[in-house]
């Protein structure tokens, strides 16, 4: 995946909460663009309920898929 698609979709106004899928299977949400933090070569993703973040490098990330919001 490329910095620039990811990029995109975290300055997109209004936000649009979308899923991170990685080459191993694990998914990943963004629910929020103040929860990640966009690196050149990966991605931090924070998640505020579990108190844990994630480091996933976008070489590995195979599609991302936007999420129903209520």
């Amino acid at each position: 995946m490329s910095y620039e698609t990811l990029k995109e979709l975290l300055d997109r106004r209004p936000f649009e909460p979308f899923e991170i899928r990685l080459s191993n299977g694990e998914k990943y949400e963004v629910r929020h663009p103040e929860m990640a933090l966009l690196l050149k070569s990966r991605i931090i993703i924070g998640d505020a309920e579990n108190d844990r973040m994630t480091i996933c490098g976008l070489i590995h990330i195979n599609s991302i898929e936007t999420l129903q919001t209520a």
